[in-house]
């Protein structure tokens, strides 16, 4: 997989990539990850990339030219992919969740284009993305850090990135679920203890346990998830 991200700020990117699964990622499989300057590809003497908006208003917008000029530079390197997305981070989106990081995942190639200020030129959106994404009803200085967020929930799902891949297939959101509760050592820790069952051996009993528990958290927490769990599990039946 090749992920490349437009971004007016790359060194925000640049730590976290190189920490963690992310960076053990990049060692383990064929994955490259290329932080791409925006402003390299403006030809005043300023490096200028946004103007203000027609029609007068608040804020900057990022200009169609630099960024027309990544995207084709980008494109050109990478014919080779059969399958690419260029997803844009912005609060007008589709709600980010694990099964959008699911579709995402399977592409050879993904482009990340990070907006900054107020917004970026609708011809850029118009012209290359496919796939407006939102991580949440909130807004954020820029597309850095839910580009971050998306590509640490993708990458982990690349075959032979994680060393137990059955860790993957039990954390939140499989099946609409949140995740149950975990212990380890100390069996009693400051007079708190471990659940009588998680310490019996008795795997199906775990199993079951653990079960219930997703389902009281997310019954509890998310109802919505839960209304979506009962018609999955009415779907199977």
């Amino acid at each position: 997989m090749q992920i490349d991200v437009i971004t007016v700020f790359p060194k925000i990117l640049e730590d976290p990539l190189n920490e963690s699964i992310l960076k053990q990622a990049r060692k383990r499989i064929d994955l490259k990850i290329n932080l791409i300057d925006l402003r390299d590809f403006s030809e005043d003497k300023h490096h200028s990339v946004d103007d203000t908006p027609y029609g007068g208003g608040p804020g900057m917008i990022l200009k169609p030219e630099p960024l027309f000029k990544a995207m084709k530079k980008v494109l050109k390197k990478s014919r080779n992919h059969k399958k690419s997305a260029v997803v844009f981070p912005t609060p007008q989106g589709k709600q980010f969740s694990q099964k959008v990081a699911e579709e995402l995942a399977e592409n050879d190639q993904l482009v990340f284009i990070c907006g900054h200020y107020k917004a970026i030129d609708q011809r850029v959106i118009d012209q290359w993305v496919t796939d407006e994404i939102s991580v949440g009803d909130y807004i954020l200085s820029g597309g850095e850090i839910p580009a971050l967020l998306m590509i640490d929930a993708i990458v982990r799902l690349q075959p032979g990135v994680l060393g137990d891949i059955d860790s993957a297939k039990t954390d939140s959101f499989q099946d609409y679920l949140l995740d149950c509760p975990y212990y380890t050592r100390p069996e009693v820790f400051e007079g708190l203890s471990v659940p009588d069952v998680l310490l019996s051996g008795h795997h199906q009993k775990i199993n079951e346990w653990r079960l219930q528990q997703k389902i009281m958290r997310t019954k509890t927490r998310r109802p919505d998830l839960y209304k979506k769990y009962l018609k999955l599990r009415t779907k199977e039946k």
